[in-house]
């Protein structure tokens, strides 16, 4: 996450001018019949804005104005499918605004890198699994939970470094070049964290994500001698 006087004027207006847009969008295609008919998708709703509020106040807050938190994004998106992650992550957004853990200058940068790109990543993940349609349940665990989230993980750093790059309101560090060895110590857990969680899903609670096709993973397999009973 990055503060507000870290980025310029310029960088703050664009990540609002880019990121108001998609949150109308996510709102428009959000499926609000089927939520208000269904308690249970309520329930998950609300139950993981608040989890991903818990999960972003426990994060390390730098003196330069940097801080770093899981980002956990990987694990909504699959419960909630793309329309409802962006806007659990806006609720968690506005709850750190509330407690002042957030600038709302900069919150529209922030949901760009810390619920966009990541929601945007696993969604390419889950839809590039589904065209595939494979039967092996780790494939979903893996490409769906595991990958996407190492995924988005380097990619909200790198664009995080390019935007404080190019408004040079940051030093960047001398020992840049040896910042390439640190970035498993961020993409693994992030990687373990959201896969573990999708994992765990998938055994106990199947029908809870919304991108997973049960009768096609779960389906009793074929056997070769004979039609299925």
């Amino acid at each position: 996450m990055i503060a507000a006087e870290l980025l310029s004027p310029t960088s703050q207006l664009v990540g609002w001018l880019l990121y108001g847009p998609l949150l109308l969008w996510a709102l428009w295609r959000a499926p609000w019949l089927e939520l208000v008919s269904d308690l249970r998708r309520q329930h998950l709703l609300f139950g993981t804005a608040f989890a991903l509020f818990l999960l972003w106040l426990v994060r390390r807050d730098f003196d330069s104005g940097l801080s770093y938190h899981f980002i956990g994004m990987t694990a909504v998106t699959l419960l909630l499918d793309w329309p409802l992650a962006i806007l659990a992550g806006l609720a968690a957004q506005l709850g750190l605004l509330l407690l002042g853990r957030q600038d709302l200058s900069a919150l529209g940068v922030n949901g760009l890198l810390l619920v966009v790109i990541p929601v945007w990543i696993t969604e390419l993940c889950a839809l590039r699994v589904e065209r595939a349609q494979p039967r092996n349940l780790f494939v979903y665990i893996f490409f769906c939970g595991f990958f996407p989230a190492a995924l988005a993980a380097l990619a909200c750093i790198f664009l995080g470094l390019g935007v404080l790059w190019f408004d040079g309101l940051f030093p960047m560090p001398p020992w840049l070049e040896d910042f390439v060895g640190y970035l498993w110590l961020v993409i693994f857990p992030e990687a373990f964290i959201n896969g573990m969680l999708v994992t765990a899903l998938v055994v106990f609670y199947p029908d809870w994500l919304e991108t997973f096709n049960r009768s096609r993973y779960l389906a009793a397999p074929w056997k070769d001698d004979g039609p299925p009973n």
